[in-house]
């Protein structure tokens, strides 16, 4: 039995004040006069209340890959971020796209237990996009998988995908996409456009990334399937988001804070922490997926956590990888391209983050209400705060951030997970450090 704990004074979604009791687990009272026998107190008077964020797209590389990311480094860094749950992509060694793989990861989270780590399967054997993977054993495993991907990968092969569509309607499971056409992409450097030919680097055009969103809507809606389209990052990406909602389309769409807030225009500098997949765009598509988010047009936002030892980072551009990790500072990028420029309000930001993040991947327990009898899935969030982000913020294995000496708004108190705080006055608790 975990201890109880009394915050007082916040305010639920930046709307009214109040006290918030939890116990057992669970929100045991919402309000004023809660009863504080046996509780902890904890003083958080001014801070804002959001239900545990919810990261739908999160690289935490084991198994295989624990140079660059652990279970363990992964849940840290997203607790420290004010996530309760993520889930984890498949592109481990091996893949997981089978059950005995995602119940490793499973179990792996559940030791780490800062967290709720949620597996995703791979659509594909070994992300080949050969043939379909064990959709129907990892749906049915006690991880009881519902997002299927072959991120880093696209599902380039139009059969391919319509079976997967065909195939995971059967347990209301989503496909999704990393929209990207392989031969469109080839060698591609950064974003196809006047930056990259005056650096006289291989350009990443937007057709590739809306060709295949096109294709899949088009497929998702004579399927009857569901499709969720990853980290979108072009303007005319949200236009068709658009169209195919409006003709009834079962597509949902993520869009990470890098994308929301970096321009291409910081590859001039060939810092290698800028370069990612999808690359940083034009300014005009930041606009349109900020547009996008605020409209809802755009679903959710989704870190694309990617962390990489520094050697990958730390060479020239061409030979480097790709990828930023994101857990520690989504919060504070989206206050700063989303609220601070008014599009969007706190209580959009608990449905972008938390509630539809948590639909979108059905994670029982999560993106709930902040009410009596709710789980205490919870993040407390100082918006009055701020400073220079730095290597000091992060908390997972990689280092590879490119907000690294970028001044952020906000900053994550509290961090509660199944009762339990994980995140104390910004740190993390002794518990989550062992």
């Amino acid at each position: 039995m975990s201890e109880a704990l009394l915050f007082t004074g916040a305010r639920i979604e930046g709307g009214a004040s109040a006290d918030i009791l939890v116990a057992d687990g669970v929100i045991a009272g919402v309000g004023s006069g809660l009863d504080r026998r046996g509780a902890r107190i904890v003083d958080a008077d001014g801070l804002l209340v959001l239900p545990g964020l919810v990261d739908l797209h999160t690289h935490l590389r084991e198994p295989g890959y624990e140079d660059s990311e652990t279970v363990l480094t992964g849940s840290r860094a997203a607790a420290v971020g004010g996530y309760t749950a993520v889930f984890a992509m498949p592109n481990t060694s091996p893949v997981a796209d089978t059950a005995g793989v995602v119940e490793q990861e499973l179990a792996l989270g559940e030791a780490a237990g800062l967290v709720t780590v949620q597996p995703i399967g791979a659509v594909t054997v070994g992300q080949k996009g050969e043939r379909l993977a064990e959709l129907g054993a990892m749906a049915a495993s006690r991880a009881r998988v519902r997002v299927f991907s072959d991120d880093g990968s696209c599902v380039w092969d139009p059969l391919i995908m319509r079976r997967a569509l065909e195939y995971v309607k059967a347990f209301d499971g989503v496909i999704a996409q990393h929209a990207q056409d392989p031969r469109l992409t080839a060698g591609a450097q950064m974003n196809e456009g006047t930056v990259s030919s005056e650096l006289g680097l291989a350009g990443w055009p937007a057709v590739a990334e809306e060709s295949i969103i096109a294709r899949d809507v088009l497929l998702a809606e004579h399927v009857g399937s569901r499709l969720h389209v990853c980290h979108l990052s072009t303007a005319g990406s949200v236009d068709l988001i658009r169209w195919a909602k409006k003709r009834g389309v079962q597509v949902t769409a993520e869009v990470t804070p890098h994308h929301l807030l970096l321009t291409e225009d910081l590859v001039r500098g060939y810092d290698a922490r800028f370069k990612v997949n999808p690359p940083l765009r034009r300014n005009e598509d930041v606009q349109a997926v900020r547009e996008g988010l605020a409209d809802g047009t755009i679903d959710i936002v989704a870190t694309d956590h990617a962390p990489h030892p520094a050697e990958a980072k730390a060479c020239e551009w061409q030979a480097a990888a790709n990828g930023m990790v994101g857990l520690e500072s989504a919060l504070r990028v989206v206050h700063a391209a989303m609220v601070d420029t008014g599009l969007l309000e706190w209580t959009d930001v608990a449905r972008v983050m938390s509630r539809t993040p948590a639909a979108i991947g059905q994670l029982p327990g999560h993106g709930r209400p902040i009410a009596a009898g709710e789980p205490a899935e919870l993040t407390f969030y100082d918006p009055a705060a701020g400073g220079e982000f730095g290597v000091a913020d992060l908390r997972g294995r990689s280092v590879n951030s490119p907000y690294l000496g970028r001044r952020l708004p906000g900053d994550v108190r509290f961090t509660v997970h199944a009762g339990r705080l994980t995140v104390a006055d910004g740190a993390l608790t002794e518990e989550a450090r062992a």
